[in-house]
């Protein structure tokens, strides 16, 4: 086996296996905007609902510490 074949390999496996799910979200999307931006929609509310979780233990670290540097 070559060096070449092994980058053939590679180009094969992210051609027709790994981006085979992109390649049909971009069909989808010329019948249904909505369904081909749905990944895009449950990413975006993961990080919201992290970002608030964030924020959360955020602000009870901050009144600890002050209520500890005070108190």
């Amino acid at each position: 086996m070559e060096l070449k074949d092994l980058f053939y390999g590679i180009q094969d496996f992210f051609v027709n296996v790994a981006f085979a799910p992109l390649d049909a979200i971009r069909e989808l999307q010329d019948s249904s905007w909505v369904a081909a931006n749905l990944l895009n929609f449950v990413f975006i509310i993961i990080v919201s609902v992290a970002f608030t979780y964030w924020c959360v233990q955020l602000n009870k670290f901050d009144k600890d510490e002050h209520h500890n540097i005070h108190g």
